[in-house]
């Protein structure tokens, strides 16, 4: 008697939405949120994914042309309400590009950012940050109530730094952007407890300042609620771009698929944060500096991380980032 070993099954976009499922569950995301798949057919072979943070024609782009069979996102595409998807839309663009090159599109967003280990962790482990717990826990009861999980993450810093110290030590460690990072507070303030929270993060002020942590590191922060959190005595803030504190997290999630399911991965470094100059008062001469930039390079002096910059308007009265 002869015996035929059965060769493995291909991995199909099926097998990764349910990878996916089981690391960032889709009832763990925000009632707002839309998560998911959003494009693709269930039984089509995927060998190559490519995970962004944001899905523009450029990264829409790049995944076409390394041949993934799937995109996984952190942003959704169709956040918000959407009437059309007309080729000669925005997304409709996109939305046609991709069902005609038979790529699927996939979205992790808040259901990861709650996740243990989840977007944060990997923001905090760019400071080697130690002891991590959740900065904002979910509601007991929700469906992602557990130990570790919740928005934004606290540890200790390998060692204490002043504010100013920290935010270059932020600006180095993170992808770099025009944006940079700038802080908010006294610069010789010593921080040994530090609270991270990827993407936009003012809304867990309150938050931050109830763990009596010396500083918070997010993005998108708002001139009013930072100038109230720091005249109440909450802790220093540093405000990094949106982009940067996210990018981390595709790493870690690269790694995921590749360890579960053996596709090969790419990890998107165009930087789609849409701020390309800062420019600093020029107090001091600052080296000229240039991004990368979908499309090409965009000029601007180095950021200098004591620098103002200009705040964001009083807009998004919730977390969608």
């Amino acid at each position: 008697m002869s015996t035929t070993a059965t060769p493995p099954q291909p991995t199909t976009v099926a097998d990764v939405v349910a990878a996916l499922a089981r690391r960032y569950p889709t009832t763990w995301a925000e009632d707002w949120d839309r998560v998911g798949l959003v494009l693709g057919e269930p039984t089509a072979r995927v060998r190559r994914v490519s995970c962004v943070v944001d899905v523009v024609p450029e990264t829409v782009a790049e995944a076409l042309a390394a041949g993934a069979d799937m995109i996984v996102a952190h942003h959704p595409l169709l956040l918000r309400g959407v009437s059309s998807v007309a080729p000669t839309t925005f997304k409709g663009r996109i939305v046609h590009d991709l069902i005609k090159a038979d790529v699927a599109l996939y979205v992790a967003h808040t259901n990861a950012d709650v996740a243990d280990p989840g977007v944060s962790d990997a923001l905090a482990a760019r400071f080697g940050l130690t002891g991590l717990r959740p900065l904002q826990p979910p509601a007991p009861g929700s469906p992602a109530a557990g130990a570790g999980r919740g928005i934004g993450r606290i540890g200790e810093l390998p060692r204490p730094m002043t504010l100013a110290e920290l935010t270059r030590h932020a600006a180095a460690v993170l992808p770099a952007t025009a944006w940079g990072v700038r802080a908010a507070g006294d610069p010789g303030r010593m921080v040994r407890t530090l609270a991270v929270s990827g993407g936009s993060g003012d809304a867990f002020l309150g938050a931050a300042t109830a763990a009596g942590v010396d500083a918070y590191l997010t993005s998108d922060l708002r001139h009013h609620p930072a100038g109230e959190h720091l005249a109440a005595g909450g802790p220093a803030l540093l405000d990094a771009a949106h982009w940067a504190t996210e990018r981390p997290w595709l790493d870690d999630l690269a790694a995921a698929l590749r360890a579960e399911l053996g596709v090969e991965t790419i990890v998107s470094d165009l930087d789609t944060d849409p701020w390309t100059v800062h420019a600093a008062a020029p107090t001091a001469a600052t080296p000229a500096a240039t991004r990368t930039v979908p499309g090409g390079t965009a000029p601007g002096p180095a950021a200098d991380p004591a620098d103002p910059a200009p705040a964001a308007d009083d807009k998004e009265p919730r977390r969608e980032g």
